[in-house]
């Protein structure tokens, strides 16, 4: 695991715009969170600081910073689509497999640096969430403070998931432009297919169903938190009231996805001729 782990990450390091991307879409989220929480003066009317509206309060802040840094990948997802392209444009797959290099070794290097990356973005944005909540939040018992992690899992997931999808788009298509492309065809595709389900039954079946679409069902992992914001400002609405948890069964669902679409990307580089 090792080896191939050291064996990619020499060609993203070696390459000046895949470190480029990978210092943005890691730096990025992070500046983002970080300014939010300062106080900023607003054309000197007035002074905006956010922790002082309580949204960096434990338990919500997991829930605050994981759904804003997810919404970043797209950075990492270039790099991702880029690390196959290369290999085509570059014939380095040809290479890497005649010097001893086994196809499902290829596959399995660049799901290592998928895992390698999710898991350093994980431990950061959860070593901010927790450094900015400890800082702004009124709450300091350890159940408080600890309550509401699973959106670090969720997070981690999240970002697994997605990588391996656009990983089997980069194999599918070998070029980064148009597997980039394929994740917006989806994400359409996906509507039209919820649009002609709940023609034909209802909107509670449709929402049902798309639960289980891949690009939905790595966006339920994080709900947007904007609702519980409202809710804990005014208790009373209890219309805003929704299910925004991080729960198991979704973490399930994208994990079987991860493990399908690492499994096509080799059954795909397994048939094609090199």
């Amino acid at each position: 695991m090792l080896r191939l782990l050291n064996l990619e990450l020499q060609k993203l390091l070696l390459n000046r715009t895949s470190k480029i991307l990978i210092f943005v879409s890691f730096i990025l989220p992070f500046f983002v969170i970080l300014l939010s929480s300062l106080k900023i003066n607003v054309f000197g009317f007035f002074t905006l600081e956010l922790g002082e509206l309580g949204v960096f309060n434990f338990p919500i802040i997991w829930h605050l910073t994981t759904f804003f840094a997810s919404q970043f990948k797209f950075f990492f997802a270039i790099v991702v689509v880029s690390m196959i392209g290369n290999e085509y444009s570059n014939k380095t797959i040809k290479q890497n497999l005649i010097d001893g290099l086994s196809k499902q070794e290829f596959i399995l290097s660049k799901f290592y640096a998928i895992i390698f990356f999710s898991l350093i973005s994980t431990i950061l944005i959860g070593l901010i969430s927790l450094s900015i909540g400890l800082y702004y939040s009124s709450y300091t018992e350890p159940s408080i403070i600890f309550r509401g992690i699973e959106f670090l899992m969720a997070y981690f997931v999240k970002l697994i998931g997605f990588f391996s999808l656009c990983l089997f788009f980069g194999m599918l298509v070998k070029r980064s432009a148009f597997a980039l492309a394929f994740l917006f065809i989806l994400f359409i595709l996906e509507w039209i297919l919820f649009g002609l389900i709940a023609w034909q039954s209802n909107n509670n079946l449709a929402d049902k169903i798309q639960n289980f679409f891949p690009l939905k069902s790595m966006y339920k992992l994080i709900d947007q938190p904007f609702q519980r914001v409202a809710m804990s400002k005014f208790p009373d609405k209890a219309q805003l009231a929704y299910d925004y948890g991080a729960h198991g069964y979704e973490i399930l669902i994208v994990l079987c996805w991860t493990a399908l679409f690492i499994f096509l990307s080799f059954r795909l580089l397994k048939k094609r001729d090199l």
